[in-house]
């Protein structure tokens, strides 16, 4: 079986058929850029754009950067407030004419992950930690998701950990990996002492250096880059349409 899978980010909405037998792109990937301000009808319209581009009419999947409730917008992290409150499964299904399912964006990354990648062979506690702009994270017990967690927003040094330890503040504040990583082990080792994850699964774009910040985590946390990469949202989009998770 074959679906639009559709990443949604404050930058960038991505999209690429996928077979959901295999959790591989069956087309090319196509991106457009997300509109500023990234209101509901702005973002609806390039959402209608991907679906021209595929010339699609079967079923859509999209990840999207919020908290998403019984299909309604709970929260707007890089987009516009306006989404709050908002239908969002409705206005892509009014849109595109096609049956649309929306999750979390890290959420559906994260399934993507425990049915394709580095979670497949796991049953316990499995937490994917996304660590970009922010710090997303997806929870996972016996495959089941957990949705919407925040686990970016747990307190650390006074503050939210994301202002601590995401990619974007060893970036803007041009920390040594040495550093950086030490941080992220703080707050991974705050995260494990709460759930205790039999692995952790780290996301985002910092994930491929993965190496060069290892041997700054702690040897007791079983944790390892995603294998999907940049694949993930994409592929768990289109995956959360027929998942028993959703």
């Amino acid at each position: 079986m074959e679906v639009l899978g559709i990443d949604i980010g404050g930058s960038g909405m991505k999209a690429a058929v996928v077979d959901l037998e295999k959790g591989i792109f069956v087309s090319e990937r196509k991106r457009f850029q997300t509109p500023q301000p990234a209101t509901p009808e702005a973002m609806i319209k390039t959402i209608v754009r991907l679906q021209k581009h595929f010339q699609w009419a079967g079923e859509i999947g999209c990840g999207f950067p919020a908290a998403i409730v019984d299909g309604i917008v709970k929260t707007a992290s890089n987009i516009d407030e306006s989404w709050i409150g908002n239908p969002i499964n409705q206005l892509i299904e009014k849109a595109t004419g096609c049956k649309a399912e929306v999750m979390n964006d890290v959420d559906v990354a994260g399934l993507a992950e425990m049915r394709y990648g580095a979670g497949k062979n796991y049953n316990g506690v499995v937490l994917m930690i996304a660590v970009g702009t922010g710090i997303g994270s997806a929870l996972f017990y016996r495959k089941k998701l957990v949705p919407n967690t925040e686990l970016g927003h747990l307190q650390l040094h006074g503050d939210i950990a994301e202002a601590y330890a995401a990619n974007s503040v060893r970036e803007s504040e041009r920390l040594s990996w040495e550093v950086w990583g030490n941080r992220l082990n703080e707050y991974l080792l705050e995260v494990d002492k709460l759930f205790w994850p039999e692995l952790i699964i780290l996301g985002g774009g910092v994930s491929k250096e993965f190496s060069k910040y290892k041997k700054f985590l702690h040897p007791k946390l079983n944790i390892i880059p995603a294998q999907l990469r940049n694949h993930a949202g994409i592929v768990g989009a289109a995956y959360q349409v027929h998942s028993e998770n959703k």
